[in-house]
């Protein structure tokens, strides 16, 4: 798994208040995760009204592709006409990996994520072991 964060600071000199940096920053926001499905969080400067700085992520399995990414969402931060990049970092994360994982490309087991996705729903750490909620029933029922 490969994950790439970059970390966007965006000026909006024309901004009076905080109503109109939140109309841009929503505005970009809805935008990169529509067109490049990667998640995007106003991460500092939050009373600022002339600073955004945006965080942005995009998780996959391929280093290239994920770097490509960013780099197609760099170029079109540069075309904004409602604010100017003042600054960018970016760091890509390699390798993150559990080890009970058979390997780079296994195939997902979509019945074990159901089950996994039902578990927590209903409360339970691990299919089949009880869980939180199970043990309050349990007291309920002493």
């Amino acid at each position: 798994m490969v994950v790439g964060v970059m970390q966007v600071e965006l000026r909006i000199e024309w901004a009076e208040s905080l109503k109109d940096k939140r109309r841009v920053v929503k505005s970009l926001k809805d935008r990169l995760h529509r067109e490049h499905l990667v998640s995007v969080a106003e991460v500092a400067a939050l009373e600022t009204p002339t600073v955004a700085v945006l965080g942005i992520a995009a998780v996959g399995h391929d280093g290239q592709r994920v770097g490509e990414t960013l780099d197609r969402i760099s170029a079109k931060l540069l075309t904004l006409h409602d604010a100017d990049v003042a600054a960018t970092t970016r760091e890509m994360l390699h390798g993150i990996a559990r080890p009970e994982h058979k390997g780079a490309g296994a195939e997902l087991d979509e019945d074990a994520i159901a089950r996994e996705l039902l578990g927590r729903e209903l409360g339970i750490d691990e299919p089949g072991a009880g869980g939180p909620r199970a043990s309050e029933q349990e007291q309920g029922e002493r």
